[in-house]
């Protein structure tokens, strides 16, 4: 069998580890999940008329609301599901297991990309559930075919830069509950953007922070494309920019770091 082959089998087995350990413990994943769906019923059934009425110039309409929110809490969703993996992997890394892994005629990478992978795929079905309750609200897209697929490729690639970043907050991190508090900003960006209300209504002081920090282009970008209000040449470049910046940044922090002696 040749190299290649050989790695692709190890991605494959660290690829299934990871998504069985899921499975097995699915606490971390429904906790993180709560959060964005606790958030999009709060801010639809408490706060909707109230923040339609900022958005319409005084006329409620939750409806309209729910459209503007669904993208914001799409992002707090991707945020939320690679907090939940830089808490596993700091755990990987501090409970032996990374040791034994060393030891073992395996691809160093493959524990990594199982990681990184078994993410994105749990990303992308939390993802899938929180648009289904969102269509059970009320929500409605006007979007194309090819429009739904530009949103679901630039929320992958989001996803995929999100959680090398939450691999190397895990790897850089003494123990699973300080994996939590650094891995914090991932759920924090989203609301402290255009999540839930336009960057213009922001205070001059916050607002150039909010408008290109790294969620705003992209849920900026996914509103444009799932409601058909235009993207914006600059955010579009943007969420492309930052997406595949934090993905290179990512990779080279968390396999440099990972190179190094595992934690005892």
């Amino acid at each position: 069998m040749s190299s290649s082959a050989h790695a692709l089998r190890d991605h494959t087995t660290m690829l299934r580890r990871n998504l069985l350990h899921a499975r097995r413990y699915p606490s971390l994943t429904l906790n993180i999940l709560l959060t964005p769906i606790m958030l999009l019923l709060l801010f639809v059934y408490v706060f909707g008329d109230v923040m339609s009425a900022g958005l319409n110039g005084g006329t409620a309409d939750r409806a309209d609301y729910v459209a503007y929110l669904m993208p914001g809490i799409l992002m707090l969703t991707v945020g939320g599901t690679a907090l939940g993996i830089a808490v596993s992997v700091a755990t990987d890394m501090t409970e032996g297991i990374i040791a034994r892994f060393r030891t073992m005629a395996i691809s160093r990478s493959s524990v990594l990309i199982g990681h990184v992978l078994g993410s994105v795929i749990q990303t992308l079905a939390a993802l899938v559930l929180v648009l289904g309750i969102g269509f059970a609200i009320g929500f409605r897209a006007d979007a194309t075919p090819l429009e739904w697929l530009a949103a679901a490729g630039l929320v992958t690639l989001f996803s995929l830069a999100v959680t090398w970043i939450a691999v190397g907050i895990g790897l850089v991190s003494p123990n699973a509950e300080g994996a939590s508090n650094t891995g914090m900003p991932l759920m924090l960006l989203p609301l402290l953007g255009s999540a839930f209300v336009p960057v213009d209504a922001m205070p001059s002081w916050f607002r150039w922070f909010a408008e290109y920090q790294p969620f705003t282009p992209v849920i900026e970008t996914l509103r444009g494309l799932l409601l058909g209000t235009g993207i914006g040449t600059t955010n579009a470049v943007l969420a492309l920019a930052w997406s595949l910046g934090l993905v290179v940044l990512g990779y080279l922090w968390s396999t440099a770091r990972f190179k190094r002696e595992p934690r005892r």
